[in-house]
């Protein structure tokens, strides 16, 4: 509200707005033509009637000692000592445009268009929720994953619906499944689907078998798993039993062999056999020399291992007749043979038949170690008239090496002279149980 003060002889005299509009009140009103009332002219600029200055049209306004003032709509004569303040003019409010299209449009061109409030932040939606335009208005909505609760827009706790296979995490407006270690979340963001943990690289060393939600590790043969589930160690088959190899076990990764001594060879995976170099040419024996096969290896003796006063008559045969004054008190025969056994062959055991090839009848055999056997280590069983067998007494271990000189005496009732044989025998004892 405006006003409008008089000074008079140093005195402010303030001439309200409300007096002003009883004195011109006829001249405040608004017209929307060229027509003003007195005291008013019209602005074309403004399209409103404005006020005319009389002090400054009107010669001699005030006479004598008055001093013209002007008001709206008219003047005032003041004495000169008085004084005008006038106070601010009313800012003028702008006339709305006219709006020829319905609530909610504004033209364009010759149609109305639909006037977007949420663009224009011509709403008054919450902050929780969101504007949307609709024709000719807008709506407010809460977004997705929350509820309305008066004015304010609330999150919903999906999880209260167990949407979820396993686990469900609650967010503002949503939210998400989780799965068990193993599992992955399927396709439709909420089961649980087993994850092939052997596809991804899962940390064992050999084999890997998947299995729902979790894997497992195996190993190879002659592996074992180790004590994290996923390391396969070796296993030593050799440490674990002395009886996978006859003679001695080799481990090797992830299995063991076995191997033999020299001398022998591998029968099947475990098992040594003796390698006879005597048949297969591999000794070195000359030719006056006879290859005798011994467990591991071999022996070359002469073929005449005949000694005086005896003849060599054949192989392996010496002859030293009664003929010669020498041999009377001899064996008329002396047979060379050669054997081999084990090393601690179980014992008692039979181990070489001793039998005569020429006898007469009527007469009678008898057997005996002659020489040899100085530990007692053999003996002779006799079994009938012209045969005996020699019995290992006690097992032996080798290598070792004896020569037993086995001999056969003959007699008969008619024939007061016995006769005797000697089958001298050289037995080699192997090395090895085998």
């Amino acid at each position: 509200m405006q006003g409008v003060c008089v000074s008079v002889l140093c005195v402010c005299i303030c001439v309200s707005a409300l007096l002003r509009s009883a004195i011109s009140q006829s001249h405040v009103k608004t017209y929307t033509n060229t027509e003003c009332t007195d005291g008013y002219h019209w602005d074309p600029l403004t399209e409103h009637c404005k006020d005319i200055n009389e002090c400054e049209t009107i010669p001699d306004a005030c006479k004598g000692e008055m001093k013209c003032f002007n008001h709206y709509g008219g003047y005032l004569c003041l004495p000169r000592s008085a004084s005008v303040i006038p106070a601010p003019e009313p800012a003028i409010t702008p006339t709305p445009a006219f709006n020829p299209c319905p609530l909610g449009y504004e033209p364009h061109g010759d149609s109305c268009v639909d006037i977007d409030e949420c663009e224009r932040d011509e709403h008054d939606c919450q902050p929780s929720q969101q504007c949307i335009n609709t024709l000719g208005a807008f709506n407010c909505q809460c977004p997705r994953g929350y509820s309305k609760v008066g004015t304010e827009c609330i999150d919903i706790d999906e999880c209260r619906f167990r949407y979820c296979q396993h686990r469900c995490v609650n967010v503002p407006g949503s939210f998400s499944c989780q799965c068990e270690p193993g599992f992955q979340v399927g396709g439709n963001n909420r089961s649980c689907v087993d994850v092939n943990e052997c596809e991804m690289g899962a940390p064992c060393s050999q084999r890997c078998f998947n299995t729902y939600g979790t894997f497992m590790c195996r190993c190879d043969q002659g592996y074992e798993l180790g004590p994290d589930g996923f390391t396969c160690n070796d296993i030593d088959e050799c440490r674990s039993s002395s009886y996978h190899c006859q003679f001695r076990c080799v481990n090797e990764p992830g299995k063991f062999s076995c191997v033999c001594p020299e001398g022998y060879q591998l029968v099947g995976t475990r098992m040594c056999q003796d390698i006879n170099e005597c048949e297969t040419g591999e000794h070195q024996c000359s030719d006056t020399q006879t290859c005798v096969n011994i467990h591991g290896r071999y022996q070359c003796v002469d073929a005449n291992r005949c000694q005086e006063p005896y003849t060599h008559n054949s192989d392996n045969l010496c002859v030293c007749p009664h003929s010669k004054p020498a041999c009377r008190d001899l064996p008329y025969s002396v047979v060379h043979r050669y054997m081999t056994i084990t090393s601690e062959r179980s014992a008692p055991s039979d181990i070489f038949l001793i039998q005569t090839t020429n006898f007469l009848t009527g007469s009678f055999n008898t057997f005996r170690i002659r020489s040899g056997d100085d530990n007692r280590d053999f003996y002779i069983r006799q079994t009938n008239n012209y045969s005996a067998m020699l019995v290992l007494a006690r097992a032996v271990s080798g290598p070792r090496e004896y020569t037993l000189d086995l001999e056969m005496l003959s007699g008969h009732p008619l024939v007061g002279q016995r006769s005797s044989s000697v089958l001298r025998l050289s037995i080699f004892v192997g090395q090895y149980t085998f």
